[in-house]
This record gives C-alpha cells, structure tokens and sequence, in this order.
C-alpha cells in the first residue's frame, strides 16, 4: 500500500504538499521530522512532515516522491504544529511563514541553483554578454549569487536563455548550513589493545624516543594499564588531542607517526558550541520581604482560579525576585520555565543573575547568536536533557518544550515583543498565553507601566491582579521636575539641548560619582538636513522620507530601507551651499554632552552602536561598573535596566512621542517616561528626573509627573470606547503595495468596497500611511475595526476570502497585500 506524507515548506504558500513515500523510507517516517522533497522542475527544499495517511489524491494529480528523511527523530513536537497553526490563522498568514520564523536557518535546508557550462556547445555563436557568462564558467560550477558577482547587469534572463539553448546546465544542490562542532580524541586502536604486541611494538621504538614518550602519554592519560589488565576496552579513559599534546613529553610529530603506524587513531567527538551559565556558589534566591512575600503569595492564589496574572509592580520594586522564586517552584515540581524579555539588551543583565543562580539549568536565545549556536539550543530542547529554564527574547516562543509549566512575559507592555515584518507578525506576549494554554502552564505578565489591554483584562476578571506600590527597601520614587522648554528658549536661558537646571543637576552627579541617563529616542546626529535660503531637504529615493544625518560616517541615512548617500555639496534648488541640521539625535546629543562636560567619561547607546554581537553587553557593563558617566540613549534605556549609581535622568523631547498621530500615543508617552524615569534612584537614594517638554499642561505629563497610572488607564478607556479602538474592539490593518501608485491605490478602494457591505462604519480608509512609500513601493492602508461580538474566525474568513477575490483580477495580481492584527 503506498504511503503519503503531508509536507510543511517555508514559503508563504497556502496548507501543505503531499508527498508519495518510498517503501525503504516509510518505516523511518515520523511527524514532526524533516524530508528532503523536489518543488517544481529543479528545486529542493526541506519541509516538516505534518501528517503521514494512506489517502490517495485526486487520480488527475502526479505525486512525487520525497528524497530523503533528514532526522530519525522529530525535530518539532504536535504541540508545536498545532501551535504554529494557530498563530498562521489569528495573524492572517500562511503556516509556511510562521514555519520559516521559528526554525533557526540551520534546520532549514534549501537548493541552490548552480550553472555550469556545457562543452559540447560551440562558444562561437554567443553574443557579447553571453560570452561574458560563458568565460566566468570556465573549468567551474558557479552560484547563481557568485555569478552575478563576476557579469555585471540582471543576468537572469540571459542564464535562462543560455540554459533553454543547452549552453550551460543548470543543476540544484541541497546546501547544508548547519554543521555540527567536533572535538579530536586519539585512542588506541583495536589492533594494539593487547599487552603483548604493545610491549612488542615499544621495542622497535629505540630510535623513536618522541613517539615512545608521546605513546606513554598517551597510556598514562588514559588509564591503559587496568583496561588491558582486565581485557576491557571500555575502561579507557577519554582523551583528547589538545590534552594529549599539552603533555610536556608528547608532539603533533609523534603522534601523526603513531597514526600512520596503526598504533593510535584519531576520531571526532560532536560538542556544543553552547557558553553554558556558571552557578556561584552561596549566591542563591533572596529571602523577599514582606511586600514581595504578599504578591508571591497572591499570585499562586490567582492562579489557582486563572492561569495568567499580572504583576503590577511599580520600578525597583523587586519583580525580578518573585520571578526567580516562582522558577524555583517550578522547577522543583519537574516543570521547565520560558522567561521572556522584550529586547536582547535586557538579557545581558538578566542572564548574569540569573546565571549566577541557576547555573547550567539555564539557556539562551536570541537573534545576537550565530545560527549555529540557535541550533545548537533547538537540539538541546529535543535531547533527553533540555535546559530547564530558557531566557530569551520574542523568537524563543518557537523553542521545542516537552514540559513547559511557567511562562513570565518581563516587561508585558513593550512594543518589541510585536513583530513587524516579515510574517507572522505576531505579539509574543498574546501569543505565550495560548502557548502556556496548548502546555497547561501558568503565565505572568510583569510590568511598571501595563498596556491597557492586558491591565484591562486583569480589571474585568479575566487576568489575576497583583500590585507592588512600593520600591524595595523603601526606596522613594524619583522627584521629576517639568521644564518648559518653550518658555526657557523665549527668555534665551537655554543654549544647549539640556536646561540649565538639568545642567547643574548633571555636573553636581559627576562631582559626587554618580552617574546620569540622558533619554533622546532619535538616533543619528540630525533627523533632518534643510537649506538655510529655499527649505529644501534631501529625501531617500526609495521611500517617502526624509534623510537623517549622521556625523560619525559623514552619511544621510535612511532609516526605512537602510539606503546611504553622500551629503549634497550645494543645494539643487537655489545651489545655496549652507545647509543646517535640524533637531537633535543621540550623536549630536553625545557632541553637546562631551562639549558642556569634557571631564565625563559618555557612551551612546542605539542601534548604531549595538550592532555587534557583545555590544550591548560592553556599554551595559561599562556602566554598571562605573566606567562611564553619562550613558545617553535611545528606547534602550528605557528597558528595566537596572543601575546602582544613576542620581539623575534626563528626558530630553517628551513631545516627541505625544506628537504621533497614533491612538496610543499618551499610553506610549507615558510608558516610555516612567520607565526611563525608573532608572533612577533604584538603590537606597532619592532619584531626580528632569523632564524637558513644550507642552507642561498636558494632563500625560502630569500623570508620568505623579506616577498615575490610573488616571491615564481611566482616561484613555473612556476615549477608546467612544472611538471604538483596543482593547475594547480588536485592530486589524490591511495594507497594500505595489511599484505602481494608481494601481495600489486602485486595489484599496476595491478591496475597502469588498469589505464595507461586512463592517459598516468600523472601516477607515484607504489612506497613505505616515510613510507611504517604502522601497519604491507605494503603499495603503485600510484599518478594520473588529466589535466584541463579532465572530473572530468569520472575520479572519472575511478578510482571506476578499483578498483572494481582489487577486483573481489580471490588474490586482501583482499587488502585495497583507494583514496584521492586533497592530501597535
């Protein structure tokens, strides 16, 4: 009877492929393992089997074989498939995306295209650029990638039809990105674990005085003489080259002659690439005092009755020791515990407390680790020793876990943990509630600053509620003092970014060794360069935005699609030579701080400064550790981080997030604020933040002024509801693009028609987007507004189903359209 296999590939391709199964395959097969299958006329990829059945397909169909089974176990658990499924149909994308998201590239195999010349042809009859090709293929198999790197131009075309006229041979090859780390040992070999023939062979090494040495190294290390005493080889004692040759009487000489005379042999042992943490001894969990005892308490009674609660702890307020003591819990009752951090700057701190805790019962994972090492922990979960407890930022959600019991989602209102692009984009904290519910486990969400979602949810019952109202030890909450920006300019008291009390503040820190943030969420050195006689600014040539200036490498800079360009030496309207930067980033900031206090050591922490793997790792430490004074940054700063020695903060632009045309700008305003204002005072000192704005009356700068969560969460609620946004009804966003502007403009209207009939009122536009072209691509926007009690699978069945109607037309097919729900 033939067998079939459902086959999982990571493409944006809607269910799956079915595969025959060859007889000599079909009794090593499971779900959940990769196979290698044939797609189309010459591409290989692996997919994941999802589900093996013996239903023939439709007789017209031609089913193909799959080549080859990748893994003799599973790689992703059924939990994990049917969690993938849920996240492709609440996210509005296809399984293959979400498939593609979670499997580090390692474990995604994938054909490459080669082409090599085909000597039989005569080269005579080519033309120019053909001939072109036909030499850079000369005695050798090239990439298409590397071809391309040899001809200049798009050579797709002509490669195609080189290859239809037999002139070159296009062949696919299956490249393997992930290779396992070996370790060299030496052993002896079968032929000489004999007593006799070793002594033997010792008498012929007269004149061999360094192998002689190097072999009795060797036999010392290994304990040779009781395994040949009591005939057992397995006895030997493992070793290896590097400890073989450290050995003051053995050489790299002798033992290649003790190899090439079958004495000894060499072999590969697999090992992991993996830094695991070090436990300190004497260091384990603090005794909690007694408002962390009741919060610890009150979460177990919470989860008693739910199985998500929210931590509600104002900054300092000792969250991060309730977490440690319920993964103690959890992992004295057997479970394993996924703990979740917004951005990979966080772990840095996190991992080495926690580290000196939990020691090697802890792993790490983040997009910073080469691919290898993400493999490497992605084997350890399907081991028969998975790491108990996984620290990590969004993409650890998609971890292989047997036995999850806790999941604590730190920091629950950050918008990092919602993914932008590509899809799925998915909110990791939504979606660690439902996998929590496919496992069975308890979820906390903790937070300073809770997104009125989540604080909603825990205000009408769905979410248990506990609050920490206190720093601990007593620790006052940071004085924040407003200054008028608006007005100090008026009375030309401010010459600098910085206001002069913020100024005092900053140079009284520094005389008495403390150390100061300065928060500026714009980075490069000016968002805008603009000619000082017409107005003129430089614009990127691929999207609908201005350039920002960067000093450091004398570059504009698109912050959309990353494009770079040189700095116009004149004006191209009035040929004005003067041009002026405009506004303030981090790099003209770090400038300013350097100018009006030379004797501070600074650091500037961004995107620009954090690209390398142990960046973050570096400035946080440097810090930390009090070899820097001023630490000036963007959202970075803002996230929990934790310092003994910061006195002051500064915020320097408070209207720079309120003035977002975003429904959620206040809520974000004051988040960002009271994280960042946080940071200071957090041990046994009062801290101090100065708050630079324009706009002093603004009720969100009085809440973040008070640490008034309440108020905003009442205030925003009451706007929410009358405009029918989050979290009273759901968002979902659909956006179109496309290289031709009347064409996606078109499509959107089109596709807005489709849908009005189905949802009223609760459809805004199309409209542009803030940035509505990027990449060349022009884009719309329709916003969906989702009633509480409408049918969400209707709706996502809507939405699919209009699309897919748009799409039919020839005019629409090469418009990209896509959703993302729940966006923030």
């Amino acid at each position: 009877m033939n067998k079939y296999v459902d086959v999982l590939l990571p493409l944006a391709m809607k269910g799956t492929l079915t595969y025959c199964v060859p007889s000599h395959l079909q009794s090593l097969l499971k779900v959940g393992a990769r196979v290698v299958v044939p797609l189309g006329k010459r591409k290989i990829y692996t997919g994941i089997a999802v589900r093996l059945h013996s239903t023939a397909p439709q007789e017209d169909i031609q089913i193909k074989d799959i080549l080859d089974i990748e893994d003799v176990q599973p790689i992703v658990y059924l939990h994990q498939l049917k969690f993938w499924k849920w996240i492709s149909d609440y996210y509005l994308c296809t399984a293959g995306e979400v498939m593609k998201a979670a499997l580090p590239s390692g474990l995604k195999l994938e054909s490459e295209t080669t082409i090599t010349r085909n000597d039989d042809f005569d080269g005579d009859t080519l033309d120019e650029k053909e001939w072109e090709i036909w030499q850079a293929l000369k005695d050798k198999s090239l990439r298409i990638a590397d071809l391309q790197k040899s001809v200049k131009g798009n050579i797709l075309r002509i490669v195609s039809g080189m290859a239809e006229k037999e002139v070159v041979l296009v062949d696919e090859i299956l490249t393997r990105n992930f290779k396992p780390k070996t370790i060299p040992y030496v052993r002896l070999t079968e032929a000489y674990f004999d007593e006799q023939r070793l002594n033997r062979f010792f008498s012929t090494l007269k004149r061999s005085q360094k192998q002689e040495s190097t072999l009795l190294a060797y036999l010392d290390m290994s304990e040779c003489a009781a395994a040949l005493t009591l005939h057992n080889r397995s006895l030997l004692k493992d070793v290896s080259k590097k400890q073989l040759l450290s050995h003051p009487n053995a050489s790299d000489t002798a033992l290649k002659g003790l190899k090439d005379k079958g004495v000894l042999e060499i072999y590969d042992v697999e090992t992991e690439r993996l830094k695991t943490q070090v436990q300190v001894e004497g260091i384990g969990q603090r005794a909690l005092d007694e408002e962390q005892q009741r919060a610890y308490n009150e979460i177990l009674n919470a989860w008693d009755n739910r199985d998500v609660c929210l931590l509600h702890g104002v900054t300092s307020s000792g969250k991060t020791e309730i977490y440690i003591h319920l993964i103690e819990q959890a992992l004295a009752s057997g479970k394993q515990v996924l703990y979740l951090l917004p951005e990979i700057a966080l772990t840095t701190q996190i991992t080495t407390r926690l580290g000196r805790i939990f020691g090697d019962k802890m792993g790490v994972y983040h997009s910073k680790f080469p691919d290898t090492e993400r493999v490497e922990v992605w084997r350890r979960q399907i081991s028969d020793h998975p790491f108990p407890i996984i620290l990590g930022v969004r993409s650890s959600l998609f971890l292989p876990f047997d036995n999850l019991g806790l999941i604590i989602v730190d920091e629950e209102h950050e918008t990092s943990y919602k993914q932008q692009d590509p899809a799925p984009r998915y909110n990791a904290r939504d979606a660690a509630i439902v996998l929590a519910m496919k496992h069975g486990a308890k979820v906390l969400l903790g937070t300073a600053t809770p997104s009125l979602e989540s604080y909603h949810n825990a205000r009408s019952g769905k979410y248990g509620l506990v609050e920490l109202t206190k720093r601990h030890g007593d620790v006052l909450m940071p004085e924040i003092i407003i200054e008028d920006v608006k007005e100090l300019r008026r009375k030309k008291l401010m010459k600098t970014p910085f206001a002069p009390r913020l100024m005092d503040e900053v140079r009284s820190a520094i005389a008495n060794k403390q150390q100061v943030i300065l928060f500026q969420n714009r980075r490069g050195y000016s968002p805008v360069l603009e000619c000082r006689t017409c107005g003129w600014t430089p614009r990127c040539q691929a999207c609908d935005v201005s350039l920002t200036y960067h000093q450091s490498i004398g570059k504009l800079i698109c912050h959309y699609c990353g494009a770079s360009y040189d700095i116009p030496m004149a004006c191209p309207n009035c040929n004005d030579t003067e041009l002026r930067d405009m506004g303030y980033g981090t790099e003209k900031i770090e400038a300013a701080v350097k100018a009006c206090f030379p004797e501070a050591r600074t650091a500037r922490m961004d995107l620009d400064t954090t690209r390398g793997r142990t960046a973050y790792e570096r400035i946080i430490n440097d810090f930390q550790h009090g070899k820097t004074d001023i630490l000036i940054g963007t959202q970075m700063v803002t996230k929990g981080l934790d310092f003994d020695r910061v006195s002051v903060v500064g915020i320097l632009n408070a209207d720079q997030s309120l003035n977002v045309p975003d429904f959620r700008a206040h809520e974000r305003t004051f988040q960002m604020m009271s994280q960042v204002a946080g940071r200071a005072g957090r041990r046994g000192k009062r801290g101090l933040v100065i708050l630079q704005t324009r706009q002093p009356d603004e009720p969100v700068i009085t809440q973040v002024k008070e640490n008034n969560y309440q108020a905003l969460f009442e205030n925003q609620m009451e706007e929410r509801e009358f405009f029918h946004y989050p979290p009273i009804y759901h968002i979902i966003n659909i956006y179109l693009k496309h290289r031709d502007e009347h064409v996606v403009a078109e499509a959107a209207k089109q596709l807005a028609s489709m849908l009005q009939p189905y949802f009223s009122g609760d459809i805004l536009g199309p409209d542009r987007p803030a940035v509505a072209r990027v990449q060349r691509l022009y884009i719309r926007k329709i916003m969906v507004k989702v009633a509480p009690n409408l049918n969400t699978r209707s709706v996502r069945r809507t939405l699919l189903a209009a699309r897919d109607n748009l799409l039919v037309y020839d005019y629409y097919k090469t418009v990209n359209v896509y959703f993302d729900a729940d966006p923030l």
